[in-house]
Order: C-alpha cells, then structure tokens, then sequence
C-alpha cells in the first residue's frame, strides 16, 4: 500500500504558522494538522487543495504517495 508522504509541516514553519492558526485557517481541529503532518491520516481533496492554497503551492507539491 502507498504511503502518504507530505511536506506539510516544512510549509508551516516557512509561513510561520502554528498548527491550530493553520487548522483555523482551514477549518479543522489542530489533531488534524498533527496527523496530516505525520502522515497518519489522508486528506480529502478539499482539504489538500485548501492548505495548498493557504501556502500557495499546488496539492502535489504538499502530498504524494511512495
């Protein structure tokens, strides 16, 4: 099985962001960011494609599959 692979908490720290202002930002709960951030749990593609756009990059920039 693929595994989620994501760059997501590298993005975060550039922006300055601390998880719950990203959670905020894009309207879940901060475990959500957590478990995003360590691969544990995959995204909807709403999800993945509005923390994208928070950081301004494209949803295959911040997740992939190895």
């Amino acid at each position: 099985m693929a595994e989620l692979k994501t760059k997501l908490r590298e993005y975060r720290i550039l922006a300055g962001m601390r998880q719950d202002e990203l959670a905020e930002a894009v309207g879940v709960r901060r475990e959500t960011i957590i478990r995003l951030e360590k691969g544990q749990y995959n995204p909807s593609l709403k999800l993945a494609m509005d923390i994208a756009k928070v950081f301004n990059v494209t949803v295959e920039e911040l997740f992939s599959f190895e």
